[in-house]
Formats: structure tokens, C-alpha cells, sequence
């Protein structure tokens, strides 16, 4: 999908030609994939050029990205703060991470734009309550 992302749309041979020449599937594979994606709906033949056909991603990875994150956090029992604290456990989230989150959360929330569902994890305090929290847990 990254392959059809990038150029917009492209044969098999273009997409598996894209992939790290160290680790690249053989062409069978990439078609077989390209394939399940077309009926799976996410890509669509668009055209044919000579005996390869063209295709293009109907599905946008912004899309692709939040369904991918719906089914990780699934896996947690939908529990964001489970999957976070996996990530900070495993070594794959740090401080400056969960600043950078906090950041993103705060500007969606001054625009508007940030879900119930976003605003209620953990009942976050405000700004100055939040700041007044942190220093007492770093005593």
C-alpha cells in the first residue's frame, strides 16, 4: 500500500519494485497481495498497459492508519491507557513522546476537534493543575 501511497497508482512489477531490494518478495507474492488488496476493496485496476494491469489505493492511509489502531486497540480491550502503558513498558514510548501527545491533545482541544473519547482518558487535569501534578511526582 505504501508503493501505491507514494507513486499514486502503478503495475505490480512497479510496486514490487519499490520494496528494499535486500528483502524483496518474489513478483508472484506482491501480486498475490495486490490481488487480495483489490478484493479486499482497498486498491482498484484502473487501467491495463500491454498484460500488467495499473492500479490505485481507494483506501488513504489516513484511513488504513486509524482502522490499523482501532484493531491494535482492540487487542487492549480498547484500553488506550493499557496500550500506553505496553509502549512505555516495552521501552517504546518516552517522556518527550507523551509530551509531544499531550501537545496534540491540548491543541485539538483548544480547536474543537478532539473526540470525547480523547478528552476523558485519564480525566487529565488543565494546564496548571497538570503542571502542579508533574512536579509533586518528580519529588
Amino acid at each position: 500500500m505504501a508503493a501505491l501511497w507514494e507513486l499514486g497508482s502503478a503495475s505490480v512489477r512497479e510496486v514490487q519494485e519499490r520494496l528494499p531490494e535486500r528483502r524483496r518478495p518474489a513478483y508472484t507474492t506482491v501480486q498475490t497481495i495486490v490481488y487480495r488488496l483489490e478484493e479486499k476493496g482497498a486498491v482498484r485496476r484502473v487501467k491495463k498497459v500491454g498484460n500488467a494491469h495499473v492500479f490505485e489505493p481507494v483506501v488513504t492511509r489516513r484511513a488504513a492508519v486509524r482502522r490499523l489502531f482501532d484493531e491494535l486497540l482492540g487487542f487492549f480491550g480498547g484500553s488506550p491507557r493499557t496500550l500506553m502503558a505496553q509502549l512505555v513498558e516495552g521501552g517504546h514510548l518516552t517522556l518527550e513522546d507523551l509530551r509531544e501527545a499531550e501537545e496534540v491533545l491540548e491543541r485539538l482541544e483548544s480547536e474543537g476537534t478532539a473526540s470525547e473519547e480523547s478528552r476523558a482518558v485519564g480525566g487529565r487535569p488543565k494546564a496548571a493543575g497538570r503542571k502542579a501534578a508533574e512536579k509533586g511526582r518528580r519529588r
